[in-house]
């Protein structure tokens, strides 16, 4: 197993297992699923994908997101599939909702997959800033970040009256 392998995997391991560690700050806050776009643009190459994934909360003011995604790259002339797999930790300025759009800061890993090309990982960062749940219980956000190209997306987020 290479060096870069085991450092994804115990990245991912860990993020996963931070909600079971940070009990101390038990929320009313659950699980919740997102949907995103994104861009994510890096030299000669720009990658649009779709995905999805979940919000899992970590005490009131931190999110773990683990997202799943899948697109192609529209400017190397022959849109080489792309996929990659994100688990990132957000602060959130706002977790209860007390303004209609607030920010949240995060940082965590990307494993990229590319047609042609090793699987590699990515630290990435990222800005949020998420609207105000609709009727329905969904919320907008976009994001702009670096890791691996700087990213630009969208999301639709479900959630909770109170919590983000």
């Amino acid at each position: 197993m290479t060096s870069r392998r085991a450092f994804t995997r115990a990245i991912v391991a860990l993020a996963l297992a931070a909600p079971a560690v940070v009990r101390a700050q038990a929320t009313d806050a659950r699980v919740m699923p997102e949907l995103r776009a994104d861009a994510i643009v890096a030299g000669h190459r720009t990658v649009l994908e779709a995905g999805g994934g979940v919000e899992i909360p970590a005490g009131y003011y931190a999110r773990i997101a683990v997202i799943a995604a899948a697109g192609a790259d529209v400017l190397s002339g022959g849109g080489r599939a792309s996929g990659r797999l994100d688990v990132i930790g957000r602060f959130l300025f706002d977790p209860f909702r007390q303004n209609q759009w607030a920010l949240s800061a995060g940082a965590g890993v990307s494993v990229r997959a590319d047609a042609g090309e090793l699987v590699r990982p990515w630290l990435v960062g990222v800005l949020d800033l998420e609207g105000p749940l609709n009727g329905s219980g969904f919320a907008p956000a976009v994001q702009l970040g670096l890791g691996g190209g700087v990213r630009l997306g969208g999301a639709v987020r479900w959630g909770v009256r109170g919590v983000r």
